[in-house]
């Protein structure tokens, strides 16, 4: 072997003590010609089980992040009141300054203003330039006494923690906000005073950047080729149109963390995105993907399992799509929901129909069926929601509205009159009975269900603090407006609801104005159709099977079967019941519990895990 060089007798050698060991050129792992073991299949599977992207990762990004300020409410009538020294009060003098307010100090001291505490949440995948709502309250041992009426100046909105030093200290900004405070319309404020220094301000708050959303590699798997692994899984699966020319929505920014867009058709639904995401196979041959479709069909014909094998044939694409359709005709009801749920975020015709059916007969399933129905791009969809405008259940004909609007806010069948850039009023024709539906969450919004509703005459009413509404002859009505230092108004209407609450906002009433009107008339039996507030279908209900077949629903949009809330699913008045807030004094800011929020309040987690 001496005409051998040094590194060919080192191969040679090698081989000889491989051949030495019984073992054929077959068996190296790197044999180029030895297909199976170069398989990608081998790479991503353990005891037989493709490897999904949530083997490898964890999401980041699914918490509600908590955004705070201290703002100051004008416009109160003698119900305000002058803080006293505190961590806010310091705070807000110094945003005045800043803005340029002269002698702020006196502008606090008026009974017309008052300091306010303001939070709001951001949802996860919240979007530069969303909307967001707001919560209000005075501070503890504050003299003042009502918010009605009042309006929030612009406020900036950003994370807060109070320091060992008990003072304020503020983190990322996050937006800003301003509107008129709406106090809970169902209360009574004389028996229960706490409530009318407690509020909300919606669809106001203005979001001033996008939420991170994505997925941290699990520590074992963190390293390049795997980042770049699921980068093109998820890409393969997910894309998007970018100024005309398509694109993923995952990015991998390093071999830890992996940034992923929310695909438009999930923007309303960013936990079933994430689900679906990391049930996406990392690597997996045409002959293995078609046995594991045809594993997840048995899996969907067995209730216990519809759910999770739903999603995961969701996660596959277009090709799972006829599995799920063929379980579209299971004797199981929750079997045909999952799978008609799936095939909606597939945007096939075919779910359209199941879904609008469950959306009538199961409360459990409502919610999910009408966002559903309202991310599909398909005119079957509209036709579902369309039809469950008219249907008696109160909930459904709302829940129907809003999933409308979601496909399209300008709808001409919902289309929305924009009264004084305050509100928006929807007159909807209606085979139903008559319904007026207000919200107190997302949007200021009059829904009149039944177009040609009228007030019971005679009749006196108030609108806000300046705006009363009385009987001008039959069938008329007055809407008269009175405030210090300004000429009286007046506008004479029809007993129409729709042109009195025109009136109103003709003469600067707001939307909390209307909502107190319309509450006070309801009250004095005036408004004759049905009063409703956020009357949406609510997750958390429980399915039980065997009463699946009782599908008669009541008026209130409940049927028969036994239907529990979730803790979390209360309302904006419930949850400032008892407040957790940041904030300079134990007393009125208790601080954010870190374990809800997923994150420390000044030290903001929102970027990207580092290298």
């Amino acid at each position: 072997m001496q005409w051998l060089g040094r590194k060919n007798r080192i191969w040679v050698v090698g081989l000889l003590a491989i051949f030495a060991s019984g073992c054929s050129t077959w068996d190296l792992p790197w044999n180029p010609l030895d297909r199976r073991a170069q398989s990608p299949d081998e790479e991503v599977a353990i005891g037989g089980k493709t490897k999904i992207v949530g083997d490898l990762s964890v999401p980041y990004g699914l918490f509600p992040l908590q955004v705070e300020g201290v703002g100051l409410i004008s416009g109160l009538q003698g119900t305000g009141s002058d803080p006293a020294p505190s961590g806010q009060r310091s705070v807000l003098l110094e945003d005045m300054k800043a803005r340029s307010v002269r002698r702020p100090s006196k502008v606090l001291a008026s009974n017309s203003t008052a300091l306010v505490l303001v939070r709001g949440v951001l949802r996860p995948g919240i979007q530069k330039g969303d909307r967001f709502d707001l919560e209000v309250r005075v501070p503890s041992r504050s003299d003042t006494t009502n918010l009605r009426g009042g309006w929030l100046l612009e406020t900036r909105m950003s994370e807060l923690a109070v320091m060992g030093d008990q003072q304020l200290r503020k983190g990322n900004l996050w937006g800003f906000a301003e509107g008129p405070v709406l106090i809970d319309p169902t209360v009574d404020v004389e028996k229960n005073p706490v409530h009318a220094t407690r509020g909300v301000i919606l669809g106001t708050g203005h979001c001033s950047k996008t939420r991170a959303l994505g997925l941290v590699l699990k520590e074992k798997h963190q390293n390049v080729r795997n980042a770049a692994m699921i980068e093109k899984a998820i890409n393969l699966r997910f894309h998007r149109m970018e100024g005309g020319i398509q694109e993923g929505v995952a990015k991998a920014i390093n071999d830890k963390y992996i940034e992923l867009t929310v695909h438009p058709r999930y923007k309303e639904n960013v936990e079933r995105y994430m689900q679906v995401v990391r049930a996406i196979a990392i690597r997996e041959s045409t002959v293995r993907r078609a046995e594991r479709i045809a594993l997840l069909e048995e899996q969907l014909a067995d209730p216990t399992m519809a759910r999770n094998a739903a999603k995961q044939l969701e996660a596959i694409g277009r090709e799972a799509c006829d599995p799920l359709k063929r379980a579209l005709a299971s004797e199981h009801l929750d079997v045909r929901f999952f799978a008609a749920e799936s095939l909606a975020y597939l945007d096939k015709t075919e779910a359209a129909e199941p879904l609008g059916q469950v959306a009538r007969t199961e409360p459990a399933f409502r919610v999910f069926a009408l966002t559903a129905l309202s991310a599909m791009n398909d005119y079957a969809a509209y036709e579902q929601l369309v039809q469950l405008l008219d249907v008696e259940s109160a909930e459904t004909r709302y829940g129907a509205f809003r999933a409308i609007w979601l496909m399209n806010p300008r709808d001409p069948k919902i289309h929305a009159e924009i009264i004084h850039k305050q509100f928006a009023l929807h007159s909807l024709p209606s085979k139903g009975s008559p319904m007026v539906h207000v919200t107190r969450n997302t949007r200021p919004e009059v829904v009149l269900f039944g177009d040609n509703q009228r007030f019971v005459t005679p009749l006196l009413m108030e609108a806000g603090p300046r705006i009363r509404v009385s009987s001008e002859g039959n069938d008329r009505v007055a809407v008269s407006r009175f405030a210090p230092n300004e000429p009286d108004q007046k506008r004479i209407v029809s007993s129409r609801v729709d042109e009195v609450i025109r009136a109103v906002g003709e003469l600067g009433g707001t939307y909390p104005d209307v909502v107190q009107m319309l509450s006070e008339a309801k009250e004095k039996n005036i408004l004759l159709g049905r009063f409703e507030v956020d009357l949406l279908p609510k997750a958390g209900r429980k399915y039980h099977r065997q009463l699946a077949d009782k599908s008669e629903t009541d008026e209130s949009g409940m049927d028969e079967l036994d239907v529990e809330e979730e803790p979390e699913s209360k309302s904006w008045w419930d949850r400032l019941s008892k407040p957790e807030w940041s904030g300079s004094d134990s007393d009125d800011l208790d601080q954010t519990d870190s374990k809800e929020t997923g994150e420390a309040t000044i030290a903001s987690k929102e970027k990207e895990p580092s290298a």
